[in-house]
């Protein structure tokens, strides 16, 4: 074996990254790298080994058998090489090998000039590891620095052996340099048969955002028929993007969808328009508009905008595909200010709602608020005892209820006695509301003035409990809390933003039974609560959590808003058990007893088994006496091979229907997996809305078809692609 040093030469190698055109939730770009030497660098050396070597000084070097050069860690393999040096040219032939970190590729010939990065390799076959990659070609070009063209190119993540699917392109350019692949006349071979064919297209090498179309999405929907989506993203700046997505609808026609986000360093904001020019079901123009911005105005200030507005009330029934749009009824209208620095918290905002409305269950628009102005302030520690501060002054309008203006007020002061076995929190204040109302009111003017004084108590016990030869730490918390409110003559204060509050542990201990200010309710009364948790002692985890908790009154109720007075002297029974009993199960119980009447009012049961990635088991049943009773089971399960089964049922036992339906199957080929879904829900107006989808998703390029991924993770907890 004979060694050879020739002087410095920079060599060029080839390295080729490509990765399917997308766009994610971020909008900041990874920055491409120079792999170039910087001018000025000084060139790494170049050394070749063979069995035989021959030439002319300063002109020629030919090396025989086993040929190998070398240049930090760049690597070139051949049978047969010959240097020219005047022409600065390397040809090399007969297995043909070049490598750099992170790819590979392989000819029976290659030619490459290698200060200007020019040349060609025949038949190459590349695989690039950063990213589980491989493919050929019928020639590979090299046009300069960084810069690649591949003839006749193939591309596929699939290991080697598994020809499952494969990017064929005419003519792919590789430019490491922007970091763009671009291929002409491109097409993807499934299973031998060809998919979505484009005469251009273009993509990132690296995880960055570029401009193009994504994968279209194919489906079909009960109220608009077959559909066909094309979204383009376009990647305006490293922190602005937008996606226009024409939707043709065979039922309704086209809609055209925009989205616009933005990131600057003291704002950020999405913008959406939808847009159906002519609706061929009901004839008229349909939209959608949305903005949500959120803005840092500097020195504590900040300040948010939300404006939705729909063309009609049925907008979201007819176009949308999930549960969560089709069962809007208020759309938001607000604009705020707001303000934080030391203990004070200060808010200034202006809200409507445009409601829409469902013709079988109306409801009547709620209040605007012009203005709300809020104050707030939270000073611990002064002289032992915390001061806290809430106000609130808000104009209420409406077209057919009583309008009026109201102002709160309510400092408050609390004296935390803890130890570390247990604490006593005393608390008192005053509550200050006043009323000016406009026409209609009997009574224009109100002010109301109501004490409250509160006391929180808790002990800690814990000790070493052991069960199935498992250690654990046991603890037991009692836990007392006492509120007094005297009696208020409330009747004639309007009801702006009020409601009865429901029955749970945190409305236990809380010092109104009203939500909002427009009723205080009166109280005497205190809470009993025992808690009792299983904790891990090596890791912290709370394995297992049991509570429950009891309301006494001592004095009969005179102030209402709804329901009527209560007619006894405690309070339904609240029970709860429940926490990650093992690292597979999750076991979840709330259930509120009546005594009285010795049957539960509400109960929610819910129970998960995930005991890995892709198989995952729930179930739930919910429960509010006369008015609520459903069963709900979802899951994701492993079913023969690699095929995976997913499933969800959500009844009505009261109404004797189905409110949710889901069934799909999944196939995980390794490096591509396709997804089938068949999803039914009701509306807001008892519709029953079914959808379809069907998806071909290939590792690492794109995804064709419609997306049920969004669908699958809200209807099973839980879910994991069976192909991450």
């Amino acid at each position: 074996m004979q060694n050879f040093r020739l002087r410095p030469i920079a060599l060029s190698l080839l390295c080729l990254l490509a990765n399917g055109a997308y766009a994610d939730d971020g909008v900041t770009l990874t920055p491409a790298q120079d792999l170039s030497h910087k001018p000025g660098d000084e060139p790494a050396p170049l050394f070749i080994t063979a069995d035989r070597l021959q030439g002319t000084r300063d002109q020629q070097l030919e090396a025989f058998g086993d040929v190998d050069m070398r240049k930090q860690g760049e690597t070139l393999a051949a049978d047969y090489l010959i240097y020219r040096q005047p022409q600065d040219e390397v040809f090399a032939k007969g297995n043909v090998r070049i490598e750099q970190k992170g790819s590979m590729a392989a000819g029976p010939e290659m030619r490459l000039k290698l200060e200007q990065s020019l040349g060609y390799m025949e038949s190459p076959v590349y695989q690039l590891t950063d990213n589980n990659a491989r493919g050929d070609a019928k020639r590979l070009l090299f046009e300069g620095k960084n810069k690649y063209r591949l003839q006749d190119a193939r591309y596929t993540t699939c290991p080697a052996g598994t020809d499952d699917w494969f990017l064929h392109a005419a003519d792919l350019e590789i430019d490491r340099t922007t970091q763009i692949g671009t291929a002409h006349h491109a097409y993807v071979d499934f299973k031998g048969v060809p998919l979505l064919y484009t005469p251009w297209m273009t993509f990132p090498l690296v995880a960055q955002r570029k401009s193009g179309f994504l994968a279209p999405s194919i489906g079909s929907t009960g109220n608009s028929g077959w559909e066909l989506t094309t979204p383009y993203y376009w990647n305006i700046a490293p922190n602005r993007d937008a996606t226009i997505s024409p939707r043709f609808m065979l039922k309704r026609g086209v809609q055209l969808k925009n989205e616009l986000r933005y990131l600057e360093p003291n704002y950020v904001g999405q913008a959406a328009l939808e847009v159906l020019p002519s609706d061929r079901i009901t004839h008229s123009t349909r939209h959608f508009l949305a903005l949500q911005h959120q803005q840092n105005l500097g020195s504590g200030w900040t300040g948010s905008l939300d404006l939705q507005r729909a063309s009609d009330d049925n907008y979201f029934r007819d176009l949308s595909t999930r549960v969560a749009s089709t069962s809007q009824v208020f759309l938001p209208r607000e604009g705020t200010l707001s303000y934080a620095q030391g203990p004070w918290n200060f808010s200034a905002r202006v809200q409507g709602y445009q409601t829409l409305q469902d013709p079988l269950a109306p409801v009547t628009p709620p209040y605007s608020r012009r203005p709300q102005l809020l104050l707030n302030a939270n000073q611990p520690n002064v002289y032992g005892a915390d001061l806290a501060l809430a106000s609130e002054f808000v104009d209420f309008s409406h077209p057919t209820l009583l309008n009026g203006r109201r102002f709160m007020l309510y400092p408050s002061a609390s004296l935390p006695l803890r130890q570390t076995y247990g604490y006593v929190i005393p608390k008192i204040g005053l509550h200050i509301t006043r009323y000016a109302l406009g026409e209609g009111a009997s009574t224009p003017d109100i002010t109301r003035t109501v004490p409250i004084f509160s006391a929180d108590s808790g002990l800690y016990f814990e000790r070493d409990w052991e069960f199935n030869d498992t250690q654990f730490l046991q603890t037991l918390e009692p836990r007392l809390y006492y509120v007094y409110v005297p009696t208020r003559e409330q009747s004639q204060i309007p009801v702006f933003d009020s409601g009865e509050a429901g029955l749970n542990f945190a409305q236990m201990f809380s010092e109104n039974q009203f939500t909002g200010p427009d009723r205080i309710g009166d109280a005497n009364q205190v809470t009993a609560a025992l808690t009792s948790r299983l904790v891990d002692p090596d890791s912290g985890v709370e394995r297992l959590r049991a509570a429950v908790g009891q309301r006494f009154y001592f004095k009969e109720q005179e102030v209402t808003l709804y329901a009527p007075a209560r007619t006894r002297n405690f309070s339904d029974m609240l029970f709860s058990l429940g926490g990650p009993i093992t690292p597979a199960w999750q076991f979840d119980a709330l259930i509120q007893y009546d005594p009285a009447k010795n049957t539960p009012e509400n109960s929610s049961v819910s129970a998960r088994y995930l005991p890995a990635p892709g198989k995952v088991l729930n179930l739930s049943f919910r429960y509010t006496r006369d008015a609520l009773k459903q069963i709900d089971v979802s899951g994701q399960w492993p079913l023969y091979g690699r095929w995976v089964g997913m499933a969800r049922y959500n009844y009505s036992l009261l109404d004797s229907k189905v409110l949710e339906a889901l069934a799909g199957l999944e196939y995980n080929g390794g490096c591509w997996a396709s997804r089938a879904v068949i999803h039914q829900f009701t509306t807001a107006t008892a519709e029953v809305t079914n959808a379809f989808f069907l998806q071909l998703e290939l590792n690492g390029v794109s995804q064709i078809g419609p997306n049920p991924l969004d669908i699958l993770k809200q209807n099973i907890i839980g879910y994991t692609k069976s192909n991450e």
